[in-house]
């Protein structure tokens, strides 16, 4: 998505478009960061008053709108998903049978947003997930 694009899809989510927040889209436009500490230190030079938490939440409100993908941080998305993203990467049942079929980025923010609400995380990122099936775990067990 181009720069106006994205205001545009910030303002339809009710974003408010401060001072800030176009920093820090110019910054991820215009710069290649591989990290939001990299984002931040250059955005605090251009506004001192910018923190990091600012930062994590801009990152993650693009990443919800799809703007950008965080395997990549400045990888700018043209609205297509990445080449090579499992669309269903992740597949939950509930006991009523109801299926959910995830992709990747979808799994990363569910696990994200769980993790932060049991007070897991606060302003870092998950980086890789590991998951053991229920068979591979009860074979471990039965081995010990």
């Amino acid at each position: 998505m181009k720069r106006d694009k994205i205001l545009q899809r910030l303002r339809e989510e009710g974003c408010r478009i401060t001072k800030q927040r176009r920093i820090l889209l110019d910054i991820i436009l215009e710069e290649e960061c591989s990290c939001c500490k990299e984002i931040y230190y250059k955005a605090v030079k251009k506004d001192a008053r910018i923190g990091t938490a600012t930062v994590y939440r801009m990152i993650h409100t693009l990443e919800e709108i799809g703007a950008i993908n965080r395997k990549n941080i400045y990888q700018i998305m043209d609205g297509k998903k990445e080449k090579g993203e499992l669309e269903d990467a992740c597949q939950v049942e509930l006991e009523d049978g109801t299926v959910y079929k995830l992709s990747a980025s979808k799994w990363n923010l569910i696990i994200a947003e769980g993790l932060k609400a049991c007070g897991y995380l606060e302003k870092e990122a998950v980086q890789n997930i590991t998951i053991k099936s229920c068979t591979s775990y009860i074979e471990e067990k039965t081995k010990k």
